[in-house]
């Protein structure tokens, strides 16, 4: 849709200027003028490929995101239309992606056009879940339910997955720190004592000649080094773009040792609280199936969450199969199977989801204090390796001496 640069006056007799975007130029003079403003001035924008936003990844941040629900069902709940909140929204969020795309959607809106069916337009903007919701409410017409349940939907799985990237810094920052720290000293230090090594005639200690002969190829052939770091980084990159590459990383980060139950304990949450907030919006339980494949961020737990839905569509319960699935444990099934016999599939997997959001939440704090002396002590033992090779020889010269 283009997008329009007006010149206003408000009632209060305040000049403003903005940018509007609608259908054509009537549609923007007449969005104006139901705004109460006078317009002085009302101009198509170019646009070019210099001029155009480009995003990497989502472009909204979820934390934007997750306000505009909460106000969003604040607003409804307060009798406010859907225009108007979606105009007061556009307004007032942080996001210039998320801004841009209400304006779009309140230009849909004024036409006539379904809220779920607007935002549909957006998909790099509002996922399948939100459309898929949103639809179910309208037609429901529990649309302020829905939008409290997506709210909670968004705060529960930032909170999740902030969780676990709070465990995984502090290894990765120590690991970071080792590796600059060794490179430091065997490209910086121990070249300092080589010349002293060779005039000592002496036989070195093995973990001597090692160290040696490491930092010696950081000197010299430090473009080998640089290779090899590229070569498995694009190696890693494209593997993601494979199917069956993404599987198989998707299974590793679910057997690696100590961080593996964490992330499956993580999807299990995602997996359960999305499908629970799905089918309490009267989303049709195929289609939540396909949506929770998509958003489960693991791909092993999504083939059998497929292979979930393909038995359903046999008339099977949709428990029996993820009975044979190693990563989910017996209390998630045992809980669908419950909730499938007594018609609260939605309340037992929202059960589900507590449990392990909690379980997701102590196992973070436990590794903290777990983890936080191991690596100091593996960040002391590396870099004292290199030191104990280096005073080792000294050490022999003195006592000969």
């Amino acid at each position: 849709m283009p997008q329009f640069e007006y010149v206003v006056r408000t009632s209060g007799g305040k000049d403003l200027k903005g940018k509007l975007t609608a259908l054509d130029k009537p549609s923007a003079m007449d969005e104006l003028r139901k705004r109460n403003l006078t317009v002085f001035s009302l101009t198509e924008q170019r646009t070019s490929i210099l001029s155009q936003d480009l995003y990497i990844g989502n472009p909204v941040k979820t934390i934007h995101f997750i306000i505009y629900c909460r106000q969003f069902a604040t607003l409804i709940r307060a009798g406010v239309s859907i225009v108007d909140a979606n105009r007061i929204l556009a307004e007032q969020t942080d996001s210039k992606a998320l801004r841009k795309a209400l304006q779009d959607v309140g230009s849909s809106l004024l036409r006539g056009i379904a809220f779920s069916t607007a935002v549909q337009d957006h998909r790099k903007i509002f996922p399948n879940l939100f459309v898929s919701m949103i639809r179910a409410g309208e037609e429901s017409g529990d649309l302020e339910g829905t939008l409290e349940r997506l709210a909670v939907f968004f705060e529960k799985q930032h909170s999740t997955k902030e969780k676990i990237k709070s465990a995984l810094t502090y290894p990765i920052t120590v690991g970071i720190m080792a590796i600059a720290a060794v490179v430091y000293l065997l490209y910086a230090i121990v070249p300092q004592f080589v010349n002293m090594f060779e005039s000592m005639n002496a036989q070195l200690p093995a973990i001597t000649k090692m160290v040696l002969a490491l930092s010696n190829s950081f000197q010299h052939q430090w473009f080998i080094w640089l290779a090899g770091l590229l070569i498995l980084i694009i190696a890693y990159q494209w593997t993601k773009r494979t199917e069956r590459g993404a599987y198989l990383l998707d299974y590793a980060k679910l057997k690696v040792p100590v961080f593996g139950k964490l992330n499956q304990k993580g999807s299990i949450a995602q997996f359960s609280r999305t499908f629970s907030s799905l089918y309490a919006s009267s989303v049709p339980v195929l289609q939540a199936l396909t949506i929770v494949e998509e958003v489960a961020g693991n791909k092993v737990i999504g083939q059998y969450i497929r292979s979930a839905g393909d038995s359903l569509r046999q008339g099977n319960p949709l428990s029996d199969p993820l009975k044979k699935a190693w990563v989910f444990p017996p209390l998630v099934t045992q809980m669908i199977a419950i909730g499938e016999e007594t018609g609260a599939l939605d309340l037992m997997l929202s059960k589900v989801a507590d449990f392990y959001e909690m379980d997701v939440e102590n196992t973070v704090d436990r590794l903290k204090s777990l983890l936080e002396p191991l690596l100091i002590a593996f960040l002391a033992g590396v870099v004292g390796i290199i030191v104990a090779a280096i005073m080792l020889p000294m050490f022999s010269l003195y006592n000969s001496i």
